[in-house]
């Protein structure tokens, strides 16, 4: 057991060391491509397509319904075998709803098969770009943030997200400055009521206009008698 871990600090040594001598980074392809015009007509495009089978699927079931309330009104007067019959409608109506709606929103369904179609241009795209970055910047390892890779921490010193944006023609100017301030307001300093039998330098009392001891905003200096 201590062989097996001797040899296995040893491998762990090896690799840190070179990991070490390797630069690697990661970017965020999810922010990249929301970035992308080609990617939100790709979405507008799928929400399109799945706007118009949930459509169908509600009028089907709506279809469906009638038939209910249909059969529950003249289920009385309907015999055995009309009745059989009317309950096997039903159930057929349910089942190629069911199927209808699997075969467009269920796993590996039109809605699945058309989003790899309308993203495939858009992911190939940010890929080339990915790379050609990797190799300018001589990466070895470019890790992507949002994918099925669990990242706990990030150092934004590797990330080269910005990068890939650029390469795309879609890189921020304001990149890396403040952002902008806020509306300054000013607010008057609060004034300091001046005690009147308080000295000022001139040794008496500064009265206001009014005849009431005046309000300075900053606290009288003491007087020369009680510097000495």
């Amino acid at each position: 057991m201590k062989i097996f871990r001797g040899l296995l600090a040893l491998l762990l040594l090896s690799v840190a060391s070179e990991a070490q001598a390797q630069k690697f980074g990661w970017v965020d392809t999810e922010f990249i491509m929301a970035k992308m015009p080609e990617y939100a007509k790709a979405q507008l495009e799928l929400n399109t397509f799945s706007e118009t089978w949930q459509k169908e699927i509600e009028a089907q079931k709506k279809d469906l319904d009638k038939m209910y309330r249909n059969y529950s009104a003249e289920e009385v007067v309907l015999t055995e075998p009309m009745k059989k019959k009317r309950q096997d409608e039903i159930l057929k109506k349910e089942q190629d709803i069911k199927a209808y709606q699997n075969k467009q929103f269920g796993y590996e369904g039109q809605i699945f098969k058309k989003r790899q179609e309308l993203n495939k241009p858009v992911q190939d795209k940010v890929f080339e770009a990915v790379e050609k970055v990797a190799k300018k910047k001589q990466l070895a390892v470019l890790f992507d943030k949002s994918g099925d890779l669990t990242m706990l921490y990030t150092n934004p010193a590797h990330d080269y997200t910005e990068f890939v944006l650029e390469e795309l023609g879609l890189g921020a100017e304001d990149r890396n400055q403040p952002g902008p301030k806020g509306t300054v307001k000013t607010v008057a300093p609060p004034q300091t009521p001046v005690d009147p039998n308080f000295e000022s330098d001139s040794g008496a009392p500064e009265p206001a206009a009014n005849g009431k001891p005046a309000l300075k905003p900053k606290t009288a200096r003491p007087s020369k008698k009680n510097l000495k």
